[in-house]
């Protein structure tokens, strides 16, 4: 734990590089090796691709999504579009791709996490994991057919690649690699969960939790309501650290917002012990480590570091918090039973 959590300081902070840096440099690396082929070779099993002759390519379904007529249209419509989805789903996913099917309507659902299949049947909402890496999957906002056929999900995109923007740390934009794809999952595969928890198989496995048990860190809560579901939450006083530096909603209850996550990379126990206000997960600092979604996909847009300690009074230590745009350095104080936090250094895009 000493080694997971603390690095060992001066009385000063000094950094000889983020931490938010060298995960960016990670991710970087990871992404410069991918081609067509190794899209192709590292696809998951149960997803098939076809090559189509007649397509609508990633230039114009993009340029389209993104023009400035086309958004203030699709804008207008949106809100009466998918009104029902919107309220059942509390506003977690951006939707697209309408379709009903006898008493199910299904949507094509957007997240921080990527890409699912929204379901409503007898008024209850259900969402399906993809488990499509956005990092190299797009799905085109029109589809030119209806997406559920003969028991497959059916969707039109493009292979891409991501694109860093200079000067905006966090941004990400893409570009094609090949166009004209037909992604296939079976709906019997994409619906598959083995623990009855709420969450699909395709979900767990991406993002580390236990497939095959619905609580997975055993502490009594199962998966789909525990809002720390990979590990057991504690009460002292690093946990209370953590907890007091995650992202702040102020009044937004996301307590049953199931399918909202944020997810931080952190290998610290006391990190892991929090108790959140909304769900959280956690993935390895290790890229070795981490599931074949991680690897690939950046969806952590927060993150804090380790604890520093100040070699000359055991009651302060020093930690850093950032996002996507932002950095903030903390000097934190233990006294009389809670944590006082001084901002003494940081730097805002």
């Amino acid at each position: 734990m000493e080694d997971r959590c603390f690095e060992s300081s001066d009385s000063v902070i000094k950094y000889l590089k983020n931490d938010e840096d060298l995960i960016i440099d990670n991710h970087d690396m990871q992404m410069q090796k991918y081609d067509v082929k190794q899209i192709i070779a590292e696809k998951p099993d149960y997803l098939q691709i076809v090559n189509l002759k007649k397509f609508r390519s990633f230039k114009k379904d993009s340029i389209e999504a993104d023009s400035e007529e086309i958004m203030e249209k699709k804008w207008k419509e949106y809100d009466s579009e998918f009104k029902i989805f919107n309220d059942k789903f509390s506003k977690q996913f951006t939707f697209s791709n309408q379709q009903k099917i006898d008493n199910i309507q299904y949507a094509f659902g957007r997240n921080q996490l990527g890409f699912w299949l929204c379901k409503i049947e007898n008024e209850k909402p259900s969402a399906y994991f993809l488990g499509l890496s956005f990092s190299h999957y797009y799905i085109n906002d029109v589809q030119e057919k209806p997406i559920i056929n003969n028991g497959f999900l059916e969707l039109e995109g493009s292979f891409v690649k991501v694109v860093k923007v200079p000067g905006l740390p966090g941004y990400d934009d893409y570009s094609a690699i090949e166009d004209g794809k037909l992604f296939k999952i079976k709906l019997d595969d994409l619906i598959k969960d083995s623990d009855n928890d709420g969450y699909n198989d395709i979900f767990e496995n991406s993002f580390g939790l236990n497939p095959h048990n619905k609580d997975s860190d055993g502490d009594g809560t199962d998966d789909f309501n525990d809002l720390n579901p990979m590990f057991k939450s504690e009460n002292n006083k690093f946990s209370q650290l953590y907890e007091m530096l995650l992202p702040d909603y102020g009044d937004e209850n996301l307590r049953d917002n199931n399918y909202f996550f944020q997810v931080f990379i952190s290998d610290c126990d006391y990190f892991h012990q929090i108790k959140p206000e909304y769900h959280v997960l956690f993935i390895p600092e290790d890229l070795k480590l981490r599931t074949q979604y991680q690897e690939i996909t950046d969806v952590s847009l927060h993150g804090v570091g380790k604890i520093k300690k100040n070699k000359n009074n055991s009651n302060i230590f020093y930690i850093k918090e950032w996002g996507t745009s932002s950095s903030t350095d903390y000097s934190a104080e233990y006294k009389n039973g809670k944590w006082i936090l001084e901002i003494v250094g940081g730097y805002v895009i």
